[in-house]
């Protein structure tokens, strides 16, 4: 599951991973949900809207979540202490950069390695 404030870049880390490029994006009103193959692991991945009026619902989204991404825009330094509060628990942070696909696959390289211990 990746949650995150509006505009954090949710839907472009989510097609960055399904297509290996960048696409054009408009504010998710809702959820995307797409199948994303990684190391013979299938993840499905639902890109959860992130407006404060949506945020929540994402309460409704966690049942069967066996792991959540939670994007920050780092740029948007105005906003860092909003997602902190959104953020109540952090498992694991893995800095990224979507446009360039840095850091993306070492996120789900951590994220492979828990789910298997399972």
């Amino acid at each position: 599951m990746l949650v995150g404030l509006d505009a954090a870049g949710k839907t472009t880390i989510l097609y960055k991973l399904k297509l290996g490029e960048i696409v054009t994006t408009i504010p998710t009103i809702g959820f995307n949900v797409e199948t994303v193959e990684y190391k013979n692991i299938s993840f499905t991945v639902w890109d959860v809207g992130g407006q404060d009026k949506i945020r929540p619902l994402w309460r409704h989204y966690f049942q069967n979540t066996q792991g959540l991404i939670f994007v920050v825009d780092s740029n948007d330094r105005e906003r860092i202490s909003e997602a902190s509060e959104e953020l109540t628990k952090m498992w694991y942070i893995q800095a990224t950069c979507a446009c360039q696909g840095d850091g993306l696959y070492e996120g789900l390289d951590w994220l492979s390695n828990e789910l298997s211990k399972k």
